[in-house]
Formats: structure tokens, C-alpha cells, sequence
């Protein structure tokens, strides 16, 4: 007994003996965590350079643009062919993905030897090789009769422009074919195969086999977003958001990054890292100075490096006694097989001894702990290595995201990860030490790179396929230069009739008269009451205005207007706005004052003075009973009658499109014109007074509100009318009515987006084909939305945010595809918006006699104000339909409170003269 316990001690001081000596001679190779974290910061920095446009010419980590835009989302299907070249053996795969609710992959392939007179040989036959075995799969498996999509899995550092596209920037690993480098991979492969008459190919994808990795695992796991090997060469890929990469225009979704990490370190950033066995490798390598990381990792490299170790260690003396076999003289010698073997868990040190033998060495006990462990220490500053660079991707994904805590899938494959025994177990331990917040998963890749390239396919068939569907859809809302003329023309038609006496009832564009006769001209003064009803809120006004020097000074409080008011009596209402008056009076202590008062409301009245207005009819979701038909100045004042608490001087009704047009006007005297592209849609102008057959008299000029949302209820606009328009319009609160409101103005756009939105989602297109309650009800996607969604700032994480606040569980390619739905319907409102202010600059030109028309728009609205774009849309739209005109536009302060003040103000001030 005591004898065994003897041994065991004999032994453990042994190893304990042998450890130590070989950690002291390979002291350079043991990485702590510092090293590590800081070998981590400088592959941030490289990722950074790769991804610029200015600093990637000089980056050592190449960051390459592989086009691929999408992961699997389960719904590829169809049968496609793959190719996988750039391994010790050359693979072809027929692979047939089917939909059917779950995901399923059927796989027959066939594996090719690459023989060295063909890799390192001419270009042409390599390809022709290629193109041969092809043949010969598609003969053996009875595929010639059938045109299939191809995936080509291409192992090497290809510049990517389009994703079947590749030009090759250097051979690497055992590959050397001449005349192949700087040219494009795929038309290479295109020419060969067109040498075979029996071969009917498309090349729909270029991949490189770490793409390959991370798609096949994604097809399995959607939160696998990074893809690495660790074989014959290592590299690694992760979808990048395309805003931070310069080398490929666009801002939209995210692109897979190929890295080519291999080749970090050429720029010497790793030489305090690399030790002379790393130099003495890399020299005696076929592509010196290059791939220096790699050859700190990969299986191609490992067995050789173990080997210059145990050279060094026996010529000092320190292994073997000092022997020195020719065998382990002799380069390429031990491989990574054999370090994997040596470091098995228990049958361990046998294989070390089996193998030293096979090198005709004479290893003791010692020799083999000793060698052991010098294996130990290569593979684990390989995994270390490969460890730091994952988890500055790691950290990248998390930083692109902004999320506290990452939860993310990498797709991992190669020989080495696969046959060495403690290599996955370490990586991963050191990854989690690395980056404590992602909580990572490692997923092995079960066929590869091969299986992958068909996925890239699948996806890019797909994503073809529902581009066209979604480019369909996106068309109806595209405006040719000609549509736009034509809207023009016929809301100038519109206009016409309006104005007459004789069309005027059959008119869809009402041009009520408002017996508002001219603009302020700056001897305006006095204070006035204003009100404003014409949305949810109403507002009570007091406006000092003061002459000669312009100013108004304005005190307003904002009472709501509850839904059961808005959709009650009439009565009701009125009296509600009474009871606020009387609340705004008491708050600003003017109870007994008896002020004038203008009213602004902003609903179609039919007017016969300033003070007087017929509602024609109620728009934006009011709907009190008792109204239309009726005078509402009178209404009103019969609700103050009653209250019987104080009096008002009612001089003007005015309508809040006119109330912006005079703000603006008190500021520029060139402002004639005022337009709403808020809730609703509306403009007013100044007419001649002979132009307007229903108003007395030739003299002078007068504000007409067009009241130009109506536009179109007589069918006129109905060539440019969408089914979603239809069904927006059916299901709102006045179907027929203001149809040209309901295609430009904010209470409908979000309307719009989700009826396309419903459909496409139907078309399982978007959402996973899933549609939410959330979506299903109406008036859920509000305009503001779409402003905040196309906001140039708005990354697609925050629109992604945006739509989960709707219950909308979005990957990436659905926000691409809302954002685009988004401005379609935006950018055809702001057009149709401006091709009606073409009509009306137009009209007053050709009044005016004028060859050029200098003239000032006054704008309010919402919709104007804070939508990312229609601004620039609506002008540009303007400029091009009335080239003759030169049309500003200016920001309306406070249109419908001021504007009702001065209104009142020059009211009075005629009255007086």
C-alpha cells in the first residue's frame, strides 16, 4: 500500500516538476486576462479601420461586405445546389428546403479529392475541375434536366460588390492557383461550367464558408448572428448594421461582415503577443508576413508549432535527453490530429508516448508529461486568442444594439473546434469571462459551410421573390411627373367650378367666400378674445396686439373636448365651449369685460358676412347633432344667452387655414396664401373679387377657403386611388367624403401604412405572417409614428422599438420594409399636396398677367412641422409642377389663435373706415 502511495506521489511531483519546466520555457505563450482584454480592445480598433471607408485600404482586419442581408426565417423552400471549395477536400450538396410549417433539410452530397497539381496549378483548370465534378454530381444524382439556383462556398478573401459577385484578394492556407487573384471567382466558374453543355446553373451567391456557418446554424437558432471556424484556417462573421459600414451605400438593415480575422497582427499590432516560434513558423510558411493571427490559432499551423517547440526544448537539453529524431527535424511532421490526441483526457499520455515513438524518439515518463503539456499550453493560447477577438464582436453586437445584457447564438464549425477535446470548453469559459453581460450560445454547425452556401441561396431566392411582391405593393403610391400634372390640371378645374355660379353646387372643391377682405398692414391694436375649436382640444386666446411696432403678446389656456361632446348634441357642445370661456375669463380676471371675439373653427362653413357661417359639414371625428345647416356664430351665441354671465362682441368666424395665412401676412406682405397640412388638409388665398360669382361686387380681393379636401368626391382622383385608400375610407366616419384629405392629410397616413402593412403581412410578407390584435385596430398606427419611423436619425433598433410599442414583433428585414411603406405613403401626400398648391400658385399668375410670380405660403400643421421630410417634398413638388413661380414658404406661429385676433383686428379696423 505504502508503495502506491509512494508512486502516486512520485508521479504528481513529476508532472508537477515537468509542468513547471516547460511553463518556465514557454513563459511568453501564457496570456493573462489583462493581455487578453487588451488583445480584445485592439481587434475593436481593427474592426473600426476595416469598416471605414478612408482607413480599410490600410487595415490589416479586412471587414469584407458579403451581402448577405438576411438570416433564414423559416419560410425558404425549393431545391438548390452547393459547392464548397477551399478545404482539404472539395464538396458538392444538393439541398432541398421545405417550408410546410416546420423547418426541414434533405441533403445528398458527394466529397472530391483537390489534388495539389490543381490547387497550386493554373486558374482555368481549377475551375474546369470544379465545373467537372458539378457535372458529374448532377449525371450521378439525374439533376441535368433541371435548372437549380447554386451557392458557391469559397474559402478565401473575395472583395464583394453584389453577393454574386467576388474578386479573389489572396490565396491562402495550401492554395496558390496562378492567374486567379485580383479576378471575379464567379465568372470564372460561369465560363467554366458554360464549357459543359449539360450544365443549366445559376450562381445566385458567393459565400465564404464562415457565412456558410453562421446561416446553417441561424436556419436553426434565428439568434445566431455570428458565425466562426476554427479548422485548417480560422475567421469569423457577424451581421454588422449597415450604417457603420462605409465601403456599401445605404443605411438600411445589417449585412454580414466577413472579418478575415486571420490576417490581424500583419500590421504588427501582435508582436509583443508573437514569441520566436511564431517567427521561425511564419518564415518557413508560403505566404510570410501574412495570415499572422491564423497562425497563432489554426489547425493548419498547430502541430507545427508544437513541433519547433520540442525541437528548441531537446537541443537545450530539456526533452529526450537532448536526442533529436529526423523525423522531428523534418517540417509538417506532427499535426493537429495528433496534438488533439495527445491532450485526450485519460488515454492522454499513451498517445503522446505512441506518437513521440512514431517520430523514432525514446520518450520517458517525464518527456511525455512534458510534451503534453507544451500541446496544452499552444491549443490554449489558440483558443485565448480566438476567445478575445469573439468577444470584441461580441461587444460590438452589444454596443450596435444598446442593449444592457446581449442574448446572441455563434455558429461555430472546423476540424480543430470539432476533434480536439478540451478546445470548445475552454473557448467558451474564457469568451463568458470576457464578456460577463451576453449571455452567448454556442451552436455546432451539424453540415457545415456547404449546408450554409444553399442557405444563402434559399434566403436570396426568397428575399427576390418578396422584394418583387413588396415593390408591387410600393408602386401604387409611386406618382409619375405626369400623374402629378394631371392632379394639377383638375384640382385647377375644381377651382373653376367652385367659383362660378352655375357649377358651384356640383363642385367637389367648395371656394367659399369668407368675407374677409384684407391683410394686416401693421395699424392693427387692441386686445381681443380668440378661440379655437377644430381637433380634440380647444383653446381660449387673450391677444394684445400693438401698432407700429408689430407686436402681439398672446395668453391662452387648452380645455379638452371629451368624446361623448364631440359626438353629442349640439347644444351640448356649445354650451361646453361657453362653460370654458367663462373658466379662461374668471382665470385671467376679465369677467365683466366686453372684448371682441374671433372664432376660429375649423370645419367647411358656407358664409354670407364675416360674423356669419353655415356648417356644410362636420370632418375630424365630430359628429354633434343639431349643427350642419346651422349658423354656429349664432349657436354660439344663444349658449352665452343661456350661461347669462356675460357678453361678447362676435366680429368674425374665421377658418384656422385663413388664421394662418393672416399670421403670416402680419409678418410679409407677400403671403397670400395660407395651407394646413396637419390633422386635416386645407388652403385659403387671396381672389379677385371679380373672379368670385357668388359674392357682389368687382373690386378689390377677398379670401376664399378652398376647402380643398373634398377634391376628388366626385370621382375625378380615382385612377390614383389604392385599395387601401378604399378600405380607409370605408371604414371611417364619412365614407365619400374628402378623399383628397384622406390621402394627404395626418388623421389618416397612419390609416394607410396599416391597411398596407395588414396586407402584406397576409402575404407573409412581414411579421412572420402573424397578424397581431394590435394590428387588427384601427387608428393603433398614428402619424406620428411615421415621423418618428423615417427620421434620418432613427436607427432600426429604435424603429424596431417603436413597433414592439405597437405589439409588433419585428426582425430587422420588417422594419426595412415599414420604414419603406412609411415614406411611400408620406412622399405621396406631400406630392398630391403640392401639386394642389401648383394649381392654385398657377391660377393666381395667369390672374395677375404676370410671367413671374413672387409669392409667400403661410403653413401650420403637424404633419408639415414634424414630419421628417414632406416639407422638402411638398416644395420640391411645387417648383416643378409651377416652374414660373417662386414660392416661399413660412412657418405659421400660432395661425389659428393670432390669426383669429387679427382677423377681428382688421374686421374692425374696415368697419371703422
Amino acid at each position: 500500500m505504502f508503495a502506491v502511495h509512494l508512486m502516486a506521489f512520485y508521479f504528481t511531483k513529476l508532472k508537477e516538476d515537468q509542468i513547471k519546466k516547460v511553463d518556465r520555457f514557454l513563459y511568453h505563450m501564457r496570456l493573462s486576462d489583462e493581455t487578453l482584454l487588451d488583445i480584445m480592445a485592439r481587434f475593436q480598433a481593427e474592426m473600426e479601420k476595416g469598416l471605414g471607408k478612408d482607413t480599410n485600404p490600410t487595415a490589416s482586419v479586412k471587414m469584407l461586405p458579403t451581402f448577405v442581408r438576411a438570416i433564414p426565417d423559416g419560410s425558404e423552400n425549393g431545391e438548390f445546389l452547393s459547392l464548397d471549395l477551399g478545404g482539404s477536400k472539395f464538396r458538392v450538396l444538393k439541398v432541398q428546403v421545405s417550408e410546410e410549417g416546420k423547418r426541414q433539410v434533405q441533403m445528398e452530397s458527394q466529397f472530391y479529392p483537390t489534388p495539389n497539381e490543381i490547387i497550386r496549378g493554373n486558374g482555368m483548370e481549377l475551375f474546369d475541375y470544379v465545373a467537372d465534378c458539378l457535372a458529374d454530381f448532377m449525371k450521378t444524382k439525374e439533376l441535368t434536366h433541371k435548372k437549380l439556383p447554386l451557392g458557391f462556398t469559397f474559402s478565401f478573401p473575395c472583395r464583394q460588390t453584389k453577393l454574386e459577385e467576388g474578386v479573389l484578394l489572396s490565396w491562402t492556407k495550401k492554395f496558390k492557383a496562378r492567374g486567379v487573384q485580383d479576378t471575379d471567382v464567379v465568372s470564372r466558374l460561369t465560363n467554366a461550367m458554360k464549357r459543359h453543355k449539360d450544365l443549366d446553373v445559376d450562381i445566385l451567391a458567393l459565400v465564404n464558408d464562415t457565412v456558410g456557418t453562421m446561416m446553417t446554424c441561424a436556419y436553426d437558432d434565428p439568434y445566431c448572428e455570428v458565425g466562426v471556424i476554427i479548422g485548417t484556417g480560422t475567421n469569423a462573421c457577424y451581421m454588422e448594421d449597415m450604417s457603420n459600414i462605409d465601403l456599401v451605400e445605404g443605411d438600411e438593415g445589417r449585412m454580414c461582415i466577413n472579418t478575415e480575422w486571420g490576417a490581424f497582427g500583419d500590421d504588427g499590432a501582435l508582436e509583443d503577443i508573437r514569441t520566436e516560434f511564431d517567427r521561425e513558423l511564419d518564415l518557413g510558411s508560403i505566404n510570410p508576413g501574412k495570415q499572422l493571427f491564423e497562425k497563432m490559432i489554426s489547425g493548419l499551423y498547430m502541430g507545427e508549432l508544437v513541433r519547433l517547440i520540442l525541437l528548441k526544448m531537446a537541443k537545450a537539453g530539456l526533452l529526450f535527453g537532448g536526442a533529436k529524431s529526423s523525423a522531428l527535424l523534418m517540417k509538417g511532421k506532427i499535426e493537429t490530429q495528433h496534438v488533439a490526441a495527445m491532450e485526450r483526457y485519460k488515454e492522454g499520455l499513451a498517445n503522446t508516448r505512441e506518437i513521440l515513438v512514431d517520430l523514432g524518439l525514446d520518450p520517458s515518463e517525464a518527456d511525455c508529461i512534458a510534451v503534453q503539456h507544451v500541446c496544452t499550453i499552444v491549443s490554449f493560447r489558440s483558443a485565448n486568442l480566438c476567445a478575445a477577438a469573439l468577444a470584441a464582436i461580441l461587444t460590438r453586437l452589444q454596443q450596435n444594439k444598446k442593449q444592457a445584457r446581449l442574448r446572441t447564438t455563434v455558429g461555430m464549425d472546423g476540424t480543430l473546434y470539432k476533434i480536439h477535446p478540451q478546445y470548445p470548453k475552454r473557448l467558451h469559459k474564457v469568451v463568458r469571462k470576457l464578456v460577463p453581460n451576453c449571455d452567448v450560445r454556442f451552436l455546432l454547425s451539424e453540415s457545415g459551410s456547404t449546408k450554409g452556401a444553399a442557405m444563402v441561396t434559399a434566403v436570396a431566392s426568397r428575399v427576390q421573390a418578396q422584394r418583387k411582391q413588396i415593390d408591387k405593393v410600393l408602386a401604387l403610391f409611386q406618382l409619375t411627373q405626369e400623374q402629378l400634372l394631371s392632379v394639377r390640371d383638375r384640382m385647377r378645374t375644381e377651382l373653376e367650378y367652385g367659383l362660378k355660379k352655375k357649377t358651384h353646387a356640383l363642385a367637389t372643391v367648395k371656394m367659399l367666400p369668407t368675407y374677409v377682405y384684407g391683410m394686416p398692414d401693421g395699424t392693427e391694436k387692441g386686445k381681443f378674445l380668440a378661440l379655437d375649436l377644430g381637433g380634440t382640444n380647444f383653446r381660449v386666446l387673450l391677444v394684445k396686439i400693438r401698432s407700429g411696432r408689430r407686436s402681439v403678446r398672446m395668453y391662452n389656456k387648452i380645455f379638452a373636448i371629451p368624446l361623448e361632446i364631440m359626438q353629442g348634441t349640439g347644444e351640448e357642445l356649445f354650451d361646453h365651449i361657453v362653460q370654458c370661456i367663462a373658466d379662461f375669463l374668471e382665470y385671467m380676471g376679465l369677467k365683466g369685460a366686453q372684448l371682441p371675439l374671433g372664432f376660429t373653427f375649423s370645419f367647411p362653413c358656407r358664409q354670407m358676412s364675416i360674423d356669419k357661417g353655415t356648417l356644410v359639414g362636420w370632418t375630424k371625428g365630430f359628429k354633434a347633432t343639431d349643427c350642419e345647416g346651422e349658423d354656429v356664430v349664432d349657436m354660439l351665441r344663444e349658449a352665452i344667452k343661456r350661461r347669462n354671465e356675460f357678453d361678447l362682441d362676435i366680429v368674425a368666424l374665421v377658418n384656422d387655414t385663413v388664421g394662418t395665412m393672416m399670421t403670416c401676412g402680419y409678418e410679409d406682405p407677400k403671403c397670400e396664401i395660407g395651407l394646413i397640412a396637419g390633422t386635416g388638409s386645407n388652403v385659403c388665398y387671396m381672389e379677385e373679387m371679380r373672379n368670385i360669382e357668388l359674392v357682389e361686387g368687382d373690386e378689390g380681393k377677398m379670401c376664399i377657403n378652398t376647402e380643398w379636401g373634398g377634391f376628388g368626391d366626385n370621382g375625378c382622383i380615382d385612377d390614383i386611388c389604392t385599395q387601401y385608400d378604399k378600405e380607409v375610407d370605408e371604414g371611417s366616419l364619412n365614407p365619400g367624403k374628402q378623399r383628397y384629405e384622406k390621402m394627404t392629410s395626418g388623421m389618416y397616413l397612419g390609416e394607410i401604412v396599416r391597411q398596407i402593412l395588414i396586407d402584406l403581412t397576409k402575404q407573409g410578407l412581414l411579421f412572420r405572417g402573424q397578424i397581431s390584435e394590435r394590428l387588427r385596430t384601427r387608428g393603433i398606427f398614428e402619424t406620428k409614428f411615421l415621423s418618428q419611423i423615417e427620421s434620418d436619425r432613427l436607427a432600426l433598433l429604435q424603429v424596431r422599438r417603436i413597433l414592439q410599442q405597437l405589439g409588433l414583433d419585428s426582425t430587422c428585414e420588417d422594419s426595412i420594409v415599414v420604414k419603406e411603406v412609411c415614406g411611400a405613403v408620406s412622399r405621396r401626400a406631400a406630392q398630391l399636396c403640392g401639386a394642389g398648391m401648383a394649381a392654385i400658385v398657377e391660377k393666381k399668375r395667369e390672374d395677375q398677367g404676370l410671367e413671374h410670380l413672387k409669392i409667400t405660403v403661410g403653413v401650420d400643421g403637424t404633419l408639415y412641422k414634424l414630419h421628417p421630410h414632406f416639407s422638402r417634398v411638398l416644395q420640391e413638388t411645387v417648383e416643378d409642377l409651377a416652374p414660373q413661380c417662386d414660392v416661399t414658404f413660412m412657418l405659421s406661429e400660432d395661425g389659428s389663435g393670432k390669426g383669429a385676433a387679427l382677423i377681428t383686428a382688421v374686421a374692425k379696423r374696415l368697419q371703422e373706415n
